[in-house]
């Protein structure tokens, strides 16, 4: 892989992990079309790196509107906590009982991995569209709730629908949180606050869960003599997801506050009609 290789699917990360648009399901189309395999170690790895830039720039970007609304004091820290917390819980125990469903049931067990439906371009079509269609749905919705209010029933189903999210690439983890939060009536500024919150939280365990599978693929004494050959990409990747996420931020949130949520779903829509067609085209599996 060449750093231009990286580059390309660094930018395409960064810009569209902050959109409600699919990062992942963009990056394996980019990835495909380059002539990648998105389903082996060292390439999940590499997607898992350019979401840790991401996050990273998630952190400073937020953090001083964070740092106001939630940590400004012990009442104002703990009630958010409680709701992040929460939110994660449903998140791991509807994702988990999902990948485990697909992979002992839909994928016949054995050594059958989740990673294996990363390069379906059927279940990215169908991710895409699921998230067009919420996203339009949720931007005709009414902010009902207090502005600083968010309950406990709302943080449960917004986790809840993240955990949806987990096993399928082109399925928006930020469309779909987001348009959760629109739905049950949570104003934007906040859903977009929370959405983002729980990706900090989230990321972590997916990039040690992607570090063992490459761990366990290559093994100890294959990796000792070519570190830096192995790691470069991801690390490269990383960085650069790290810029392109920083400016699509700010994007994200102009088009959010004024309205413009709707043009997101229908993108999505178009996008899963593009990953059908080029399938066809290209004769992908």
């Amino acid at each position: 892989m060449t750093f231009l290789d990286v580059l390309v699917l660094a930018v395409v990360q960064g810009v569209c992990e902050m959109l409600p648009v699919s990062s992942s399901a963009h990056v394996i189309f980019a990835a495909k079309l380059m002539g990648f395999d998105p389903t082996t170690p060292a390439m999940t790895l590499l997607l898992v790196m350019l979401h840790t830039g991401t996050m990273l720039a998630v952190i400073i970007y937020f953090w001083s509107s964070w740092r106001d609304r939630y940590f400004s004091s012990a009442s104002t820290f703990w009630p958010f906590a409680k709701m992040v917390a929460l939110a994660t819980v449903l998140t791991g125990i509807v994702g988990l009982a999902l990948m485990f469903f697909i992979e002992h049931v839909v994928l016949h067990g054995g050594h059958a991995e989740i990673e294996q439906l990363f390069g379906n371009v059927y279940v990215i079509a169908g991710g895409l569209a699921a998230a067009g269609i919420i996203i339009i749905l949720s931007s005709r919705q009414t902010a009902t709730t207090p502005e600083r209010s968010l309950s406990g029933a709302q943080s449960a189903w917004i986790g809840a629908v993240q955990g949806l999210c987990l096993p399928f690439r082109g399925f928006s983890r930020s469309g779909a949180t987001i348009s959760t939060g629109l739905l049950l009536g949570i104003d934007k500024v906040r859903a977009e606050e929370f959405s983002f919150a729980l990706a900090v939280i989230l990321t972590p365990p997916v990039i040690a869960k992607e570090v063992y599978r490459f761990y366990k693929a290559y093994g100890a004494q294959a990796l000792a003599g070519n570190m830096l050959q192995v790691a470069w990409p991801s690390l490269a990747g990383m960085v650069l997801s790290f810029v392109a996420a920083l400016l699509a931020l700010k994007w994200l949130s102009q088009w959010l506050e004024h309205g413009k949520w709707y043009i997101f779903g229908y993108y999505c829509l178009f996008a899963s009609v593009t990953v059908l067609v080029t399938s066809k085209m290209l004769h992908w599996a």
